[in-house]
């Protein structure tokens, strides 16, 4: 019976991937990856040898019609992404959206997600909470930013280390000096860092510290007076 399995892989730690993900990614005719280079690590390592096929946000929008045309056929896919649960900041939108259209099952394992842990242990609300991505690099990020400084809700975004001082003043600038804020990087990982405080403490803290590793910011919302 066709299906598509959405597979979430470890965001640092091997030891989080799940019994379940193995049995699936071993039993699938096709397994969809982010980066095969990558993935080839994680695949080798579990002794996983089911044939990979590319699947990027490059060339998505090419290879949708073609996967579903052999899931129709009665093929069963995997789509895993480089790190964490596809389609969150990652490639597997367009493919689950494209599966709902055709009634082709779409069964998603619960597993990694960076912004889980990242919120969990920030120390701030986590009853209600937004989750951002990454901003835009230009167009819409100050439209954004002004929207976003009127939000009560806790906020979630990613951040790449080479842009996080920008960011974070940016959020100075916008949401004010003394907005709390978590900064998590390398989550699960052998250097894993999260460090709390008001915008100005953690811009002063990173200002001259090399930054490694993939970055969760999570931003208290706006106080209600």
């Amino acid at each position: 019976m066709s299906k598509l399995f959405i597979v979430p892989t470890p965001i640092g730690n091997l030891e989080d991937m799940t019994f379940r993900a193995i049995k699936v990614l071993k039993e699938v005719d096709v397994i969809l990856a982010e980066d095969t280079r990558t993935s080839g690590k994680l695949l080798k390592h579990f002794e996983i040898t089911t044939q990979m096929q590319s699947h990027h946000m490059h060339n998505e929008h090419k290879t949708v019609e073609t996967i579903i045309k052999r899931l129709q056929s009665g093929e069963t896919f995997a789509l895993i992404s480089d790190a964490g649960t596809p389609a969150i900041s990652d490639p597997g939108f367009l493919l689950s959206r494209a599966c709902i259209q055709n009634d082709i099952d779409i069964e998603c394992l619960p597993g990694a997600t960076a912004f889980v842990p990242a919120l969990v242990n920030s120390g701030l609300p986590n009853d209600k909470f937004i989750f951002e991505g990454f901003l835009p690099v230009k167009k819409g990020r100050q439209t954004r930013l002004k929207l976003l400084a009127e939000e009560t809700r806790t906020m979630i975004f990613y951040e790449s280390p080479h842009k996080l001082l920008k960011t974070l003043g940016n959020f100075a600038e916008y949401f004010g000096e003394d907005r709390e804020v978590s900064v998590s990087r390398e989550l699960t990982k052998l250097f894993e860092e999260t460090k709390r405080g008001s915008v100005k403490e953690v811009l002063s803290y990173y200002t001259d510290k090399p930054v490694k590793g993939e970055i969760v910011i999570v931003v208290d919302g706006k106080k209600v007076k």
